[in-house]
């Protein structure tokens, strides 16, 4: 009898850990497992700002992929999805095919620009390992030519940051961090730099608690962070932004840097292949299966999952990914079992969510609790080593941990 195929697009939070709970589920003779993905490491994806900042370097970030998956259970291959044709049953990859009898889609989500002009050609995006490099150098590169120019353009010292969610707010941060250190490094008077944070919604952070939100303002605020909320961004130039003041008038804004970090939307594979999306994002089933694709799971930022209490989607954290990633492995080692009736559906256990402020600072609400400062900054490391355990277990945690808690 002929082993079925299980193959597995993207090894963030949710496809490395549906793979890795796979390998401990299914013997060797009762499926071929089969995991892609276009690097050969992992990386945290919610690490990233701080790569980007240049706090933590780009290293850290990542660990090989096959330091944690059992080569003799699980075939990697290292390639780019261009598309997945769901009647045939196989995915096209820039290199070649794969063909699956279960298909696990978790390739992350990509940068959503909402149409505005500029925005791809001369912003960056805080979305993988190279990105966080450009823009941690990109930066350097402007502080280090600002020491070479013979007439100053103090642009070149300012920062513009789209976006006053949770990422933008968590650069913002570190941002806050590394200017007094860049300013030594390249002679700069410190009060030169400005670092302008815009947002087209009326405040930082939506759905978090008020207080929290004030608080984390404040102690932004006194980093030198400067907030424009409420104004939208029209435009993205070589030069910096132009956002709307007012009805009829628009005012530009210098910047030599502009990092837009203001929308995810789901892969641009999901619409290549056909499958139902909005924005690139499947409204799955309760066992996390594809209307129509009995055969296909889609889980992580492609996924779409409605919180019926606000009748909005849950926002696609690494939180739910994983948890997602759980029930998907479960679900699938019923299905080669041939036991369907087994089947799990997905309800998210949001235990808490927390926002870093920089090394030593966060808020956040756990368990119901409201904490900021240095305890919110414990529970974000103790959350950050926790998805680590459990994709890597206690060597994975040791080697790339975060242990400077207090």
């Amino acid at each position: 009898m002929r082993k079925p195929k299980i193959v597995i697009l993207g090894a963030g939070y949710g496809g490395l850990l549906t793979t890795v709970r796979l390998q401990k589920s299914l013997g060797v003779s009762e499926a071929d497992i089969v995991l892609v993905n276009k690097n050969p490491y992992h990386y945290e994806t919610t690490w990233l700002h701080e790569a980007s900042a240049g706090t933590m370097h780009h290293d850290r970030v990542r660990y090989d992929i096959k330091d944690v998956i059992d080569r003799h259970k699980v075939d990697f291959i290292q390639d780019s999805v261009v598309e997945v044709k769901t009647e045939q049953k196989v995915v096209v990859l820039e290199n070649g095919e794969v063909s699956y009898d279960y298909l696990v889609l978790a390739l992350g989500g990509e940068p959503e620009t909402f149409g505005i002009q500029g925005l791809k050609e001369y912003a960056f995006s805080i979305t993988n390992i190279n990105s966080a490099r450009q823009i941690r150098e990109h930066i350097e590169y402007q502080f280090a030519q600002y020491g070479t120019d013979v007439e100053k353009k103090e642009e070149r010292l300012t920062i513009v940051v789209g976006g006053a969610g949770f990422t933008g707010i968590e650069f913002l941060g570190e941002l806050g961090n590394r200017m007094p250190e860049l300013c030594k490094d390249y002679d700069i008077d410190f009060h030169k730099v400005k670092i302008i944070c815009v947002e087209a919604a009326p405040m930082v952070l939506p759905g978090f608690d008020p207080e929290l939100v004030k608080y984390a303002v404040s102690h932004l605020e006194k980093k030198g962070v400067e907030f424009r909320i409420g104004t939208a961004i029209k435009e993205c130039t070589p030069n910096g932004i132009i956002v709307a003041k007012g009805e009829n008038e628009v005012e530009e804004i210098k910047a030599g840097t502009v990092v837009w970090a203001a929308g995810v939307r789901g892969n641009s594979v999901i619409e290549k292949s056909g499958i139902e999306a909005m924005r690139g994002r499947v409204k799955v089933n309760p066992d996390l299966r594809v209307p129509g694709h009995d055969d296909m799971f889609i889980i992580g930022d492609c996924s779409l999952i409605i919180n019926e209490e606000i009748n909005r989607p849950y926002p696609p954290t690494a939180q739910i990914a994983m948890q997602q990633a759980e029930l998907t492995a479960k679900n699938l080692t019923a299905l080669v079992r041939n036991s369907e009736e087994g089947l799990g559906t997905f309800t998210p256990d949001i235990k808490g969510t927390v926002c870093s402020l920089g090394e030593d600072d966060a808020i956040g609400t756990v368990f119901g609790k409201k904490l900021v400062g240095t305890k919110a900054s414990f529970m974000k490391k103790m959350i950050d080593n926790r998805a680590l355990y459990m994709i890597g277990g206690p060597s994975l945690v040791v080697k790339k941990g975060k242990f400077n808690i207090l």
